[in-house]
């Protein structure tokens, strides 16, 4: 044998597939695309697209011509910022559709209500529901009838296949019944049972089931595209988060020009109540942005020159001029909307189950509707309880709810999820989720807050007011480059709420800290030494134990406040700690960190095992241990250190204020950056999970159930499309409750 040859690079090409009713032909789809060299796909049937892993040598020509092979139709899907007229025609099929559905019904329900209602039914009644139905069973119908024949040209049965049977035999019967079996004779009674009965003489007609089948399918399709709509809603609102103009400033004037135009580097205005085209720093301006609809971070954050902003934000201040670092493909959003729609491309296993069951399950009925009708003639039946048994087992199968169970679920979740800052990878995350038992917590920008903050401040009793201390201390801090006179200024200048004063004399020594004159005053801000009186004293206690750094503020000479500067715990980690221990997640810190700080931070939340000064190997190592010791291990991270032990977990979850690399090797990222909403991901996915296995369950014991009691006579072809119908608008209805799910009642977010 010769050398191995490399295996060749794949890329991912998205498919628009039409033409697709039930999970037999999402089966069929992947099966046809699947024998191309190379080429994997899963197909959606909620959304109707088709997400294809080929070579690089296969165009996405010959993967459309797959498509057409197996008796469907495939596009590519429009490119960002054409959506509109993807909507426009989608609008204008469902129009298309809504219109065959109320002329069937207009015809349909004259002829139900003859044919259930015997003192109704005048001379020569029957003639008028023939005339009524033909148009029915034929143009009401034609769709089935297309794509039963389509399907038939490339040897495959669908569902349209069964409901097409079913609507022919029940109207070929009824014309035979009225032209050669005596029904068509003037004054004619047909008493109506909801179980087939014996021929009292004339045959029996079974107009109600050629007009009813045609008119519940259609009414029964046309709910449950709409309800399918309603679980793609998050992408849609995603889409139309993004700016098609912004107004670029070139010189000293502005223009406004196409988003695609708009490049990195390029200054752009956003004016109150904008959205902001692309993410960016503002160099110009200060306003309060709201973050809701893109990272489901409900507070309004303020920014200022040197913020970095997100595309999508609405400007809720003032104007703003921001110079754009990403765009197109590259910007936040266009990454979450790429990751919201490969979530929802993906199938759990229980799914994967389900389609190989829908790819033998028309073949199955055909060949049980067979067998009843050959029963029953074989066992002395009347003929036509024999055929109303065997269109009741055609009309009544219903694999449609198989090929629902899983993606409207999915969709609904996911999309949900999007909403609440929690971006989840697809069905095998959502799995990992609902199993976890133990997840190990980054510390640095993960529990903390990342950077250097005043954590307390501690004042002299009968001295100057904590807001008059931290007004000088923050003054002279405001000359200083390092990190804890920055933490110092920053947090002055929000206690105080106005501008700091000006300093005269400003000195820094190395080590030591600053001092300067504000107001005439001499102000010291330095490492504590010596004696400090006993209320500061105790204060130092406190902030060594807590591994955060204290600054002692002179004022005159005289010790007047001891300021805690440190690497503070954020305030939804507390609530995040608790609630996982709630669920029954194990929490375990692993910081690079020292080990006093890692205590300390592990002390105040609870968490019982830690692991200091950890490499990104000591990361990865604690994962493979807890895995050997039967845990199912997610980990939580946000730096390029993190990003091993992500990779190797059960589940990597990465914070959305983290790093490309972190993100990138995770199965969840948590985009409002708030470790709280790890929580609500699990919560979030066992709710999921359990409602796909309610689809699941639902759709196979109804068939489990309905099928025979149509093989044995016990269900009219009528009633049996009702079933069918309600099948498939339980099992999305169910799935659609997920899109109002919410996390807890503390945190509940209005939408």
């Amino acid at each position: 044998m010769g050398a191995a040859e490399p295996a060749a690079a794949l890329v991912t090409t998205d498919l628009a597939v039409g033409g697709m009713t039930c999970a037999a032909c999402v089966r069929r789809v992947e099966k046809k695309l699947g024998g191309l060299d190379g080429v994997t796909a899963t197909v959606n049937l909620a959304d109707g697209r088709a997400r294809v892993s080929h070579p690089v040598g296969i165009g996405p020509e010959e993967l459309v011509a797959a498509v057409e092979k197996a008796g469907y139709t495939a596009v590519l899907p429009e490119p960002p910022g054409t959506r509109p007229p993807a909507d426009d025609r989608e609008a204008k099929d469902a129009r298309r559709e809504r219109d065959r559905l109320v002329v069937t019904a207009l015809l349909a329900v004259p002829v139900l209500v003859l044919s259930m209602v015997p003192a109704l039914q005048f001379r020569n009644w029957q003639w008028l529901c023939f005339m009524l139905a033909a148009p029915v069973a034929v143009w009401g119908a034609w769709p089935f009838h297309a794509r039963a024949v389509r399907g038939l040209r490339h040897s495959a049965a669908t569902m349209d296949t069964l409901v097409s049977l079913g609507v022919l035999a029940s109207f070929s019967w009824s014309a035979y019944a009225l032209f050669l079996g005596g029904a068509g004779e003037p004054g004619m009674r047909m008493p109506f049972t909801l179980l087939p009965s014996a021929s009292d003489g004339a045959a029996h007609l079974y107009l109600e089931a050629a007009a009813g089948v045609p008119l519940f399918v259609l009414a029964g399709r046309f709910l449950e595209a709409r309800a399918r709509r309603g679980t793609g809603a998050a992408l849609r609102s995603l889409a139309q988060l993004a700016v098609k103009e912004v107004s670029v400033r070139e010189g000293g004037s502005e223009r406004l020009v196409p988003i695609e135009r708009l490049g990195v580097g390029q200054v752009f205005a956003v004016r109150p109540g904008e959205r902001i085209a692309t993410d960016g720093e503002v160099v110009e301006g200060g306003s309060a942005v709201d973050l809701s609809l893109v990272t489901g971070e409900s507070e309004p954050v303020e920014v200022r020159p040197g913020s970095a902003v997100v595309g999508g934000a609405v400007n809720a201040g003032g104007l703003l001029f921001v110079r754009a670092t990403a765009v197109g493909a590259d910007t936040r959003l266009a990454r979450i909307t790429r990751l919201v729609t490969e979530a929802q491309a993906g199938k759990a296993r229980a799914q994967r189950l389900a389609d190989s069951v829908a790819g033998v399950f028309v073949p199955v009925v055909l060949a049980l509707a067979v067998t009843a009708l050959g029963f029953w003639l074989g066992a002395g039946a009347d003929p036509q309880a024999a055929v109303t048994a065997c269109v009741a087992v055609l009309v009544v199968a219903c694999p449609c709810a198989l090929g629902l169970a899983t993606p409207t679920a999915l969709m609904a979740a996911t999309g949900r999820g999007a909403q609440l800052g929690v971006l989840v990878g697809g069905p095998r995350a959502l799995e990992g989720l609902r199993h976890v038992d133990a997840v190990v917590l980054d510390k640095t920008g993960t529990l903390t807050s990342g950077h250097m903050a005043v954590a307390r401040v501690t004042t002299v009793p009968g001295g100057p007011a904590r807001e008059a201390v931290l007004r000088l201390a923050g003054a002279v801090e405001r000359g200083s480059e390092h990190p804890l006179g920055r933490a110092v200024t920053a947090y002055a200048r929000r206690a105080v709420g106005e501008p700091l004063p000006e300093v005269s004399g400003f000195e820094a020594v190395p080590g030591r800290g600053v001092s300067g004159r504000v107001e005439g005053r001499l102000v010291e801000v330095l490492a504590p030494d010596g004696t400090l009186p006993e209320v500061l004293a105790r204060a130092m206690s406190v902030a060594e134990a807590a591994a955060h750094t204290p600054v002692l503020v002179r004022v005159d000479g005289v010790a007047e406040a001891l300021v805690e500067v440190g690497d503070v715990v954020r305030p939804g980690s507390y609530r995040a700690v608790d609630r996982l221990r709630r669920l029954g997640v194990r929490p375990v810190l692993a910081t690079g960190d020292r080990e006093g700080p890692a205590r300390a931070v592990a002390e105040a939340l609870g968490i019982d095992e830690v692991h200091a000064r950890c490499t990104p190997e000591d990361k990865a190592g604690l994962v493979r241990d807890l895995r050997e010791r039967g845990h199912r291990v997610a980990v939580v991270g946000d730096g390029v250190n993190d990003a091993a032990a992500l990779a190797g977990a059960d589940l990597g979850i990465a914070m959305g204020s983290g790093t490309d690399v972190a993100i990138g090797a995770a199965d969840v990222t948590l985009v409002r950056g708030d470790i709280e909403a790890l929580a609500d991901a699990v919560r979030l996915a066992r709710r999921t999970l359990g409602t796909v296995r309610a689809n699941l369950v639902w759709a196979f014991g109804y068939n489990v159930v309905t099928v025979p009691l149509a093989m044995a006579g016990l269900l009219d072809p009528m009633l049996a499309a009702a079933a069918m119908s309600v099948s498939s608008l339980l099992v999305v209805g169910n799935s659609l409750r997920l899109r109002a799910w919410q996390p807890s009642p503390a945190r509940r977010r209005t939408r």
